[in-house]
């Protein structure tokens, strides 16, 4: 029984110290269960097939890490390195190693166990200066996004209590604002369920084999993937409704169109078309690519899916922002009154509005994806990627409704109209 548990322990314990390395994924992990399980079924196999040696000898036998074959007494017997191990490669050449009994029994420790040696089949415990860098990178970044969508969630939910709560802000534009808004809150909040639901899937408590086969079940894992799509959804209705800022200013601007009262095109753009793509993507992940979370892109094929339309409207985004920009230009130039610095001046204020409100950032870096980037580059991707999405709401929100002067004229109306309806009761008691 004692040995039993030992091996079930040490089992345990070795995947659960690959869960809490950070640069070991969840992919890492089930690769390595189904070799162990492979490693497993070949060493059951050779023990039932093998014909079992005369006279006196210790038992073939699979303590759940190695497989042992029949030996004779008085001799310490060496196997290689069990090959499912992620660290091979670096340990092919390493042996365990246990110890026959002149009794014909495997030597015992004092407690019980089997002893074994195993001290070459190890990973390297020094962990170099570059690896401790990129973790603490990792928690950095995780602690800025964490930071910049929660600033971002709180500004945006004001602002959109702003904008509903006020009557004389009703219209298209504020409309199409309010959505974006939305849009902004849903990806924050999908981004923070989306970490807490993986977060929960991968490190929950592994005390037997099958807490690890559960764990890397489909059932258990349908939490995480139902986080990942509602995420992704949220990302491509987040672009969309930049999509439908930009088309809206392009048709008052240039195409001179005034829109207003029609808000079921924007609507359908906003939050209609990302399900054309979400759905797709989700079926070919459980058809095709059915593992763990859906957070790794094995055939980017099926990546693309989501990927070329954010890339498509980005792209349209930043021919309308070009074109809008010529107008804004010559129009400054037209009534520019003060001279060449004044209207240069107000060309970049008109430039670095309309930046976040179109998502023009996303362009940057939109073409290297995490896969294709590779050492200082990536992390500097990374970086601006998740700096730029995380905090593009908070400024959104503070451009387009706590600096917009109709926003904070209404609302200055609005707290002098309390004012004066609290001294008329006051005054009325």
């Amino acid at each position: 029984m004692s040995w039993t548990v030992g091996s079930m322990a040490l089992t345990c314990l070795l995947l659960l110290k690959m869960l809490k390395v950070e640069m070991v994924g969840g992919k890492v992990l089930e690769e390595t269960y189904m070799r162990w399980i492979h490693y497993k079924d070949e060493c059951v196999k050779m023990i039932d097939s093998e014909p079992f040696p005369q006279g006196l000898f210790c038992n073939r036998t699979f303590d759940r890490y190695a497989c042992w074959p029949d030996s004779p007494p008085g001799l310490v017997v060496n196997v290689s390195c069990p090959s499912y191990l992620p660290w091979f490669d670096k340990v092919s050449q390493g042996v365990v190693r246990r110890r026959c009994g002149s009794d014909g029994h495997w030597v015992e420790e004092e407690d019980g166990e089997v002893w074994r040696d195993m001290s070459q089949c190890e990973e390297e415990q020094e962990i170099t200066s570059q690896e401790l860098w990129f973790k603490q990178l990792m928690v950095s970044f995780r602690m800025l996004y964490t930071v910049g969508y929660t600033l971002s969630l709180f500004t945006l939910v004001s602002a959109l209590i702003i904008l509903l709560s006020i009557r004389k802000l009703h219209c298209t534009r504020n409309y199409i604002h309010a959505n974006l808004f939305v849009s902004f809150i849903l990806r924050a909040v999908s981004v923070i369920v989306k970490d807490t639901m993986l977060e929960r899937h991968w490190g929950r408590e592994i005390m037997r084999q099958a807490d690890l086969g559960e764990m890397l079940s489909h059932e258990a894992a349908i939490g995480c993937r139902m986080a990942q799509v509602v995420m992704q959804y949220c990302v491509l209705a987040n672009h969309y409704w930049f999509f439908g800022e930009a088309i809206y200013l392009y048709s008052v601007l240039i195409a001179s169109v005034l829109i207003e009262n029609k808000y079921l095109p924007y609507i359908c753009l906003g939050w209609g078309t990302p399900l054309l793509f979400v759905l797709p993507w989700m079926l070919a992940k459980l058809l095709r690519e059915n593992k763990e979370c859906w957070a790794v892109n094995e055939n980017m094929s099926y990546w693309w899916i989501i990927r070329f339309p954010i890339l498509f409207a980005s792209l349209i985004n930043l021919l309308i922002f070009m074109k809008i920009l010529k107008v804004i230009l010559s129009k400054l130039r037209a009534n520019n009154q003060n001279g060449y610095p004044d209207y240069k001046l107000r060309l970049a204020k008109a430039t670095l509005t309309l930046i976040p409100l179109f998502g023009i950032h996303e362009v940057i870096f939109i073409f290297a994806t995490d896969e294709q980037t590779t050492g200082i580059l990536r992390y500097i991707k990374v970086f601006f990627t998740l700096f730029l999405n995380s905090f593009q709401g908070f400024l959104v929100a503070v451009l387009y409704c706590y600096c917009n002067k109709e926003v904070k004229t209404e609302l200055a109306k609005k707290l002098r109209s309390w004012r004066m309806e609290m001294e008329v009761v006051c005054c009325g008691q």
